[in-house]
C-alpha cells in the first residue's frame, strides 16, 4: 500500500511539472508570449491528479507481468541468459569504441545499435546453452567435499506428468521414501487436470478428480516436497512437449506412466522415471522348478488350463488346472515367460 501511494505521488508531480512545461509551450506558441496564466496553470492542474490516477497502472501493472514471466522462467535459462547478456554488452562495448569518433548522429546511433542487436545475441546464445552452462557449473551439493568423495545433488526436482497423477501410485511410492527431491507440477499440468475433471464424460470426469485428490493427499504429506511451477503452455500447444521442453531445460527427469511420453523424451535425451517399468521391475522373480500355492480364479485361453494370480498380479497359467476353479491348489513352475505386457508363469499341478 506503501508503495502505491509513494507512486501516486510521484506521478502527481512528475505529470504536474509535465503539464506546466506544456502550458507555456502551448502559451508561446498560441499569444508568442512565455506565459503561466492561463495555459501553464491550467494544464498544471490538470496533470497532478491525473498523474496520481493513472502512474500505478503504468508502474506496477508491467512491473507484476514481468515478475510473473521472471518467476515462470526455470533458474537455469535464466542463469543462463544473464551470462549471455553479460557477455554480449560487453563484446558490444568494445565494437563501439571506433564508432564513437563518427561524426553526426552515426556516432550515437550505431553504438545504440550494435549494443541492442549483441545484447539481444547474447541472450539467444546463452538460453540455448543452458544445459551445456549447467553441466559446466555444477549444483554446490555435487561438488567434491574434502576428501575427494562427489557428493550426489540433493532435493533434485522431478516433473510430475498428468498420467502419474491420475495413476495414484506416486501418492504410496514417495511415502515409502524412495523417491527424493521435490515433486514440482507445472501450472499447465494442473490446468490439463481441472479440464478432465470439469469434463462431460463420466470417466474423464473421475479420473481427473482422482488426479486432484492424489495432489492433496501429496500436500498434507508432511514428509514431502510438492511445488507448483508456474509456468504456462508456451512453446506449443502440446501438454506433452512442452513438458519435454521444460525438463530439458531444467535438466531434470519426468514421473509419469505415459508410454508414449516416454519414448519422446528419450529420443529428447530427457530422463524418465516410468511407474509402469518401476512396478514391473519389482515384481516377484519366480525361477522353474519352484513350487507355489495359487488360487485358479478362470479358464485359460488352451482347453485345460486354469489362470491365478499372484499378489504382484503377475499370471500364472496352470496347465491342466480348469478342474481347480475356485481353489487353492499347489503348483510346479515350469518355464517364466517375459512379454511387453509383463511376465506370464507356467506352471502344472502337483
Amino acid at each position: 500500500m506503501l508503495e502505491v501511494w509513494t507512486l501516486r505521488l510521484m506521478g502527481a508531480g512528475g505529470f504536474g511539472v509535465l503539464g506546466w512545461r506544456l502550458g507555456r509551450i502551448v502559451s508561446e506558441v498560441s499569444t508568442g508570449q512565455d506565459r503561466l496564466l492561463p495555459w501553464g496553470l491550467a494544464l498544471a492542474l490538470t496533470g497532478v491528479p491525473l498523474g496520481a490516477l493513472v502512474t500505478p497502472y503504468l508502474v506496477l501493472k508491467p512491473l507484476k507481468k514481468a515478475v510473473e514471466y521472471i518467476n515462470g522462467i526455470p533458474g537455469p535459462t535464466l542463469v543462463a541468459g544473464t551470462i549471455g547478456l553479460l557477455v554480449g554488452l560487453v563484446v558490444a562495448s568494445l565494437l563501439s569504441i571506433p564508432l564513437y569518433t563518427l561524426d553526426g548522429w552515426p556516432g550515437l546511433g550505431l553504438p545504440l545499435a550494435v549494443t541492442f542487436v549483441l545484447g539481444l545475441a547474447g541472450i539467444s546464445m546463452g538460453v540455448q546453452r543452458a544445459q551445456e552452462m549447467q553441466a559446466v557449473f555444477p549444483p554446490l551439493d555435487s561438488r567434491p567435499s574434502p576428501n575427494g568423495v562427489v557428493k550426489p545433488p540433493k532435493n533434485k526436482a522431478i516433473l510430475v506428468d498428468t498420467s502419474a497423477i491420475i495413476d495414484g501410485r506416486i501418492a504410496d511410492l514417495t511415502v515409502t521414501g524412495f523417491v527424493e527431491g521435490a515433486l514440482v507440477v507445472p501450472r499447465f499440468i494442473l490446468d490439463e487436470l481441472r479440464h478432465i475433471a470439469d469434463s462431460s464424460d463420466p470417466l474423464r470426469r473421475n479420473r481427473g478428480r482422482r488426479g486432484l485428490e492424489v495432489l492433496g493427499k501429496l500436500r498434507q504429506e508432511p514428509n514431502i516436497t510438492l511445488e507448483v511451477l508456474d509456468v504456462g503452455v508456451q512453446h506449443s500447444a502440446e501438454v506433452d512437449s512442452e513438458l519435454v521442453h521444460l525438463a530439458r531445460s531444467m535438466n531434470v527427469p519426468i514421473l509419469t506412466t505415459d508410454y508414449n511420453l516416454n519414448r519422446v523424451a528419450e529420443l529428447q535425451e530427457v530422463q524418465v522415471l516410468n511407474v509402469n517399468e518401476l512396478a514391473n521391475a519389482l515384481k516377484s522373480i519366480v525361477l522353474p522348478g519352484e513350487n507355489l500355492r495359487v488360487n485358479i480364479v478362470q479358464d485359460g485361453k488352451e482347453p485345460g488350463q486354469g489362470v491365478a494370480y499372484l499378489d504382484d498380479g503377475t499370471m500364472v497359467v496352470v496347465e491342466g488346472g480348469r478342474r481347480f476353479i475356485g481353489a487353492a491348489h499347489d503348483v510346479v513352475v515350469t518355464r517364466v515367460l517375459q512379454t511387453a505386457a509383463g511376465r506370464i508363469i507356467f506352471a502344472q499341478p502337483r
